[in-house]
């Protein structure tokens, strides 16, 4: 008899917590780890890119941003918490797994399959069209006349710099735009390449033209005085022997520049 009032119970209180329970979609879930962050901005919402700079973290406000850090997930599948709990300005972020991220269609209409990055809405992302910093691939459709529309749609999160197919005008915007990316993040790196690469073309230039020098000359003495052919060859090869070390001086220099 107990043990029948004893389940008879329990059928109870799992009916009453399913009737008076908030309902839990999977669709709000993030499936995810989440880190908490800092983010000091007021218009703060689930889904929304959270991007990094010297301020702090911030929402994502310029277009391929590839400081973006992370997807605002208020209902992560894991969170690891700190000791700061309690502040309004900690949230949940996310930058793998599926997530929701806020969208709009100022870039066009967003199809499953689509790749997203940010936008110049805060926090909003958009279709990507170019190559660029993505933050992931659209695992649903969003459809809209008005660009100002902003919805939440899933997203397979995977935060990289991706290309759309290769063409001549493709690859020449990418080396482009890379470069820009370069001169940005890690600017001595990049001169040590431009001197480098610059000792080596004038090493070779400085090469062959002391080369072509000698050897016009050398041909033309060696037509006005036949018998001294054997003293003019010897300065010929000499003059050869230079310009390799002239380059191989170059190639050097520049091996310096890059490993030093």
């Amino acid at each position: 008899m107990k043990t029948k009032v004893f389940f008879l119970s329990l059928l109870v209180f799992i009916f009453c917590l399913r009737i008076f329970s908030p309902a839990v979609h999977s669709q709000d879930l993030s499936f995810g780890v989440a880190t908490t962050i800092t983010i000091n901005e007021k218009s703060v919402k689930n889904g929304s890119i959270v991007s990094t700079s010297n301020k702090g973290f911030i929402l994502a406000k310029t277009l391929y941003d590839p400081k973006v850090v992370g997807i605002v997930a208020l209902r992560p599948a894991v969170a690891i918490e700190d000791d700061s709990a309690g502040n309004p300005n900690r949230f949940p972020i996310v930058n793998s797994g599926k997530t929701l991220v806020l969208v709009s269609t100022v870039n066009g209409n967003i199809s499953t399959g689509d790749l997203i990055t940010s936008s110049a809405i805060p926090g909003v992302g958009m279709k990507s069209t170019k190559s660029g910093f993505t933050v992931g691939t659209a695992l649903e459709k969003f459809t809209s006349t008005k660009p100002e529309q902003i919805k939440p749609i899933q997203v397979a999160l995977t935060m990289r710099y991706s290309a759309p197919r290769a063409t001549l005008s493709r690859n020449l915007f990418d080396v482009a735009n890379l470069s820009a990316m370069a001169w940005t993040e890690e600017p001595l790196t990049v001169f040590r390449y431009l001197l480098a690469a610059l000792v080596l073309i004038l090493s070779f230039i400085l090469g062959f033209i002391a080369f072509g020098r000698t050897a016009g000359k050398g041909v033309e003495a060696l037509g006005r005085n036949p018998l001294a052919a054997r003293v003019i060859q010897l300065g010929i090869a000499l003059n050869v022997i230079i310009t390799v070390a002239i380059i191989a001086a170059g190639i050097l220099i520049a091996i310096l520049i890059l490993t030093i």
